[in-house]
């Protein structure tokens, strides 16, 4: 199963845990690797991060690409972005898995999730 795939797979036993919010979404410039974010950390351009303006640090996402059906889960670790017109930043490992890297924006659904435990028998 290919990466992206597996991550959209495991997105799928995750619950709904707030409203969901229809925007643009950009993705971190290669000069923000090793920056720290609004969390402290150093940003890694590796990693499942997400800004968000006002979703509190630690919030899990599940982000889709509206144009390709594509959906990733991610995690708010930093705030923004400040440009006018967009809802989400994300790294660029996420952005490869939604398949925006070419364009650099994409058309998203953004969805506050919880993970749900699988019953076990």
């Amino acid at each position: 199963m290919p990466e992206a795939d597996a991550r959209s797979a495991s997105s799928e036993a995750m619950r709904e845990a707030g409203p969901s919010q229809v925007g643009v979404a950009s993705y971190y410039a290669r000069h923000f690797n090793g920056r720290r974010m609004a969390n402290g950390r150093p940003f890694d351009p590796a990693s499942d991060t997400v800004a968000h303006r006002t979703l509190p640090f630690g919030t899990v996402v599940r982000v889709t690409n509206l144009s390709n059906g594509l959906s990733v889960v991610g995690r708010v670790q930093d705030r923004g972005p400040w440009t006018r017109g967009r809802i989400l930043d994300v790294s660029p490992r996420i952005a490869r898995d939604l398949d925006m890297m070419r364009s650099g924006l994409a058309r998203v659904e953004v969805v506050p999730v919880v993970e749900v435990a699988e019953a076990r028998d």
